[in-house]
């Protein structure tokens, strides 16, 4: 059994008081850690609807694109299935095929050298891409609010608020300082069932400056799969913002993941379809 899987039951095993919020907290973030580990032996379909506003909220247009996670010698790839709502001519499948098997012949001529290497450095990539969250436990003042029940599973409730004058240890916490939310964490599992997450201030990344206006709700649910690991289910951003210097936009997105499938470590390439 991997080391993954085996921190995630140790993990679920350890007692937590019920009436402490942060340690709550620190659980699920610990568990969200090893399920995030975790993911990378599971294929998965993905659909992501994005929505733009006008200035009354209501939808000027709307995109609809859906695609399949596949397995490639260890390393996951995109196949689309859907682009605007619409499914693949015959030409795009054939040049989508066509794209992973260039893929799959380029993997099958690495040594077991390189091949661990590369999934030794996939590896190091997705920690440090989770890695910021671990700061939550120390940068939010949580409130255990009380109990509920979502999607057939009881959950604390608990609002987080951050605290003031704290310096995140690293730079990609610091966009957090800005966020304020509720997670339901389930009592059982002490996994996120559910958060809800409003930004308080504007938040920019990346070079060319794109910022999120105070006021962006964020919304994110996980589910239980094969019994052993909770994986996203589905994610919603909405607001206002900025794209470059000049372009405004005020937009929803929806991502939804589904027909989660693990696949064997040996495996080249596993299909949902």
């Amino acid at each position: 059994m991997r080391f993954a899987a085996v921190l995630l039951l140790a993990l679920a095993a350890l007692p937590c008081p019920a009436q402490d919020a942060r340690a709550i907290v620190e659980k699920s973030v610990a568990l969200d850690q090893a399920n995030w580990a975790e993911m990378k032996n599971y294929t998965w379909i993905a659909t992501e609807i994005e929505r733009r506003l006008d200035g009354s909220g209501h939808t000027r247009s709307e995109d609809e694109n859906k695609w399949e996670t596949v397995v490639l010698y260890g390393e996951a790839h995109h196949r689309m299935l859907e682009r605007n709502g619409q499914p693949l001519t015959d030409g795009e499948k054939r040049r989508e095929q066509e794209k992973l098997d260039r893929a799959t012949a380029k993997l099958a001529h690495e040594t077991a050298e390189q091949r661990a290497k590369r999934q030794q450095q996939q590896d190091q990539r997705r920690a440090e891409d989770r890695e910021f969250l671990r700061e939550i436990p120390d940068l939010y003042n949580f409130t255990l609010e009380g109990d509920a029940k979502v999607d057939g599973w009881d959950a604390w409730v608990i609002s987080a608020i951050p605290k003031p004058g704290y310096q995140p240890r690293r730079r990609d916490a610091k966009a957090l300082l800005k966020i304020r939310g509720k997670i339901w964490i389930d009592k059982a599992d002490y996994q996120w069932v559910r958060l809800e997450a409003e930004t308080t201030d504007v938040i920019s990344w990346g070079l060319f400056l794109a910022r999120l206006n105070a006021g962006a709700k964020l919304v994110f649910e996980q589910t239980r799969v094969n019994d052993e690991i909770w994986l996203p289910k589905r994610e919603t951003i909405s607001g206002s913002g900025r794209l470059g210097l000049v372009k405004k936009v005020a937009l929803e997105q929806e991502l939804t993941w589904s027909n989660y499938r693990k696949f064997q470590v040996d495996s080249k390439v596993v299909s949902t379809q």
